[in-house]
């Protein structure tokens, strides 16, 4: 039996419905296999500017670093997207939390599901057998470099910034991850442009000398975008910087059928972060049609990285598997030949895993 304190943060939009429902599988495993799991929320984003004025409160960053781990929602807002000029921004929090909990790793899995084949706009020869993983660094690149604005405001700027020992942690994290699984490691940069990519290379050739049983490739990010679309299955392992990562795995997306079933962790050397990667999809929410199994994904990840929980990990896994295989879908990942009964809502593919664990 393990004691576990859990903080749930739903976000903005979607956020709140998925976590519900990632919350409600946790509840199942603690029940399942005696162990005691308890709850607290917090606000972070949108909700919590319209609550205290700050995307990131204090009160919600004092119970993520006391918390053992962190189901996460979504944040962002439309109001923000369409004023360029807003000062405070739902983002804010997000690239905040990430710092103060120094979460410099972000580790995105994307596993196709067979019986998601169809759902793909890939040809299904091309993308059986897929299985990726990525890791993103999180704390540095243009997001978190200096930026702004000068000549009258006519010109903006975003640095791009990079140290060595940044590099090194993500770099050594996936070539740890490449040795457990098909010892292949794809390093993604624009070395032939970006000063910040020339270090990259640089630190990653040099830590594969301490991993001789991995084989590496460097490929430049533009080919990469390419060839996941083109031959998916030759990637194992990929580390990139922060934006490449942003984008690729979006892309990436759609080897596994939908964003909706893409989970993802954020780790570093303190409390770990699990959310999927969707975004708050304002134009679905309080519809009831997201696709929880991202967030409950997020919860095997998270039961697995942080709580060292592999059994209770692989069961959800394998209930979103049996789910599948029975057939139900939520709307993004429905096709022509998906019954209406079978078409589900968030709550009710929620149930349908909680069933079948």
């Amino acid at each position: 039996m393990a004691k576990k304190q859990i903080l749930i943060v739903p976000g903005d939009g979607i956020g709140q419905e998925v976590t519900a429902a990632g919350k409600k599988v946790l509840e199942a495993i603690a029940l399942k296999f005696n162990h005691e799991f308890t709850y607290d929320e917090a606000l972070i984003g949108h909700v919590a500017i319209e609550a205290t004025g700050d995307p990131l409160p204090e009160a919600t960053l004092v119970k993520m670093k006391n918390s053992d781990a962190v189901l996460f929602g979504a944040v962002g807002h439309p109001k923000y997207d369409n004023d360029p000029s807003a000062k405070v921004r739902p983002e804010q929090g997000l690239l905040k939390m990430r710092k103060e909990l120094g979460l410099y790793a972000n580790i995105r899995p994307i596993k196709l599901f067979d019986e998601l084949l169809g759902a793909s706009s890939i040809k299904p020869e091309i993308l059986k057998g897929a299985d990726i993983l990525f890791f993103r660094e999180l704390t540095g690149d243009i997001y978190f470099g200096e930026k702004g604005r000068k000549n009258n405001n006519d010109t903006a700027f975003d640095v791009a910034e990079y140290s060595r020992y940044e590099v090194e942690r993500i770099g050594r994290k996936a070539f740890e991850a490449a040795g457990t699984r098909r010892k292949k490691l794809c390093s993604v940069d624009k070395a032939n442009v970006l000063e910040t990519s020339r270090l990259w290379r640089e630190v990653i050739q040099k830590l594969a000398l301490e991993y001789p049983d991995i084989e590496v490739e460097y490929q430049f990010v533009d080919a990469t975008a390419m060839l996941l679309i083109k031959d998916p299955c030759r990637f194992d392992v990929v580390v990139t910087a922060n934006l490449f990562g942003d984008i690729l795995t979006d892309e990436a997306s759609q080897i596994a059928g939908s964003m909706g079933m893409l989970a993802s962790a954020s780790i570093g050397d303190g409390t770990g972060v699990y959310e999927p990667i969707h975004g708050s999809a304002h134009d679905i929410t309080g519809k009831g049609i997201a696709n929880p199994l991202a967030s409950i994904l997020s919860v095997a990840l998270l039961l697995d990285i942080s709580f060292g929980m592999k059994e209770e990990s692989e069961l959800v896994i394998s209930a979103v598997d049996k789910v599948l295989k029975a057939g139900y879908r939520t709307g993004d990942i429905a096709d022509a030949h998906t019954p209406q009964e079978k078409l589900l809502g968030t709550h009710a593919m929620g149930e349908e895993v909680l069933k079948f664990l």
